[in-house]
Formats: structure tokens, C-alpha cells, sequence
């Protein structure tokens, strides 16, 4: 018998603009920059393309916990997220985001530094591609990655979204919601 999984969702505003955050019972598990109506067409491909038998409901209270710290974060009173993840992705995939989450706040690390921190100096293009499937941009810090020549490059926000991320690290004034 195939179990049903219950995605909860909410939206929260912020300085890159409206935010659609999903979660499981296990923790948060996508974040989409938009608004739910404007991302439902991708948000159902996502989950169709997953396989996975799933509810999806709104529920605005269950995801205020990871508003509040992504708000945090945007008025520079967080540096780092502690929220239960609940990821979908291939094992080397998981690898690449959990290896982001190890880069400093405020840092920069190139593809090939990503690469060998995670132990696979060849795979260049295999961190591009998995950093590009980041379910949780923001709280897995994939804007923190950049061209080895130091350009942005790749962001799935857009680069102007990348641009503000990596802006509001480097300040040491808060920006107010």
C-alpha cells in the first residue's frame, strides 16, 4: 500500500520577493522564490517527477518556525538556519548540499573549491548541476558560489536575487523588512 505523503506549504515576503516554503512532517523540504500561485505548474512537476503519492496543503502556521528564521536572516540577526530538512535527492546530490552548508556566511567558494571539499575534484560540472537542484536555496547556501574567475553564475532565483544574498552577507547594516 502506497503512503500518502502531507506537504504543508505558506508563503512569507521578503526583500527578494515572495517566498513558497513546503514542508513534511520531517522538516522543510523546498523553498521556491514566487508565489505559490505563480509556481504551482513547477511545484506539481517537482512533486510528480519525485513519484511520490503526496497532499499538498496550505497551512501558513505550519511554516511560520521557517519564516521567522529566514526573516531572521534577512535582518542580519542569523548567520546560520537550525531547521529539520527533509531533502529530496540523489545521494551525491545530498552530498553537494550538505557540503554548501559547511560554506562560512559572508564567504565565496568557486565550483571547484565545492568540488574538492566533498572529496570529487573532477566533478565540476556534476556540483554545478547539483547546486542548481537545491531545494532550499537560502538555507543551504548555493548563492555562496560563484565562476572561478569570480563572476555570478547559476543562480535558479536569477542572478539579480543571487546578487542581493550575496550583498546583504558582505554589509554590516540590517536591511528592514
Amino acid at each position: 500500500m502506497e503512503t500518502t505523503l502531507n506537504i504543508q506549504y505558506g508563503e512569507i515576503e521578503s526583500p527578494v520577493g515572495p517566498l513558497t516554503i513546503l514542508k513534511t512532517e520531517k522538516g522543510l523540504c523546498r523553498i521556491q522564490f514566487g508565489s505559490a500561485e505563480e509556481h504551482f505548474p513547477l511545484i506539481k512537476a517537482w512533486l510528480k517527477k519525485l513519484g511520490l503519492k503526496t497532499d499538498l496543503v496550505f497551512n501558513q502556521s505550519a511554516v511560520e518556525p521557517i519564516g521567522k528564521q529566514i526573516n531572521e536572516y534577512f535582518a542580519r540577526e542569523r548567520k546560520s538556519f537550525d531547521l529539520p530538512l527533509d531533502l529530496f535527492g540523489t545521494p551525491f546530490q545530498k552530498q553537494v548540499w550538505e557540503g554548501l552548508s559547511n560554506i562560512p556566511y559572508g564567504e565565496t567558494y568557486s565550483y571547484k573549491d565545492v568540488a574538492t571539499m566533498i572529496g570529487s575534484p573532477k566533478a565540476v560540472r556534476a556540483i554545478g548541476n547539483a547546486n542548481n537542484k537545491n531545494p532550499v536555496p537560502i538555507v543551504i547556501p548555493c548563492h555562496r558560489v560563484i565562476g572561478s574567475n569570480g563572476a555570478l553564475v547559476g543562480y535558479g532565483g536569477g542572478l539579480d536575487k543571487k546578487e542581493v544574498l550575496l550583498n546583504l552577507e558582505q554589509q554590516q547594516t540590517k536591511i528592514c523588512l
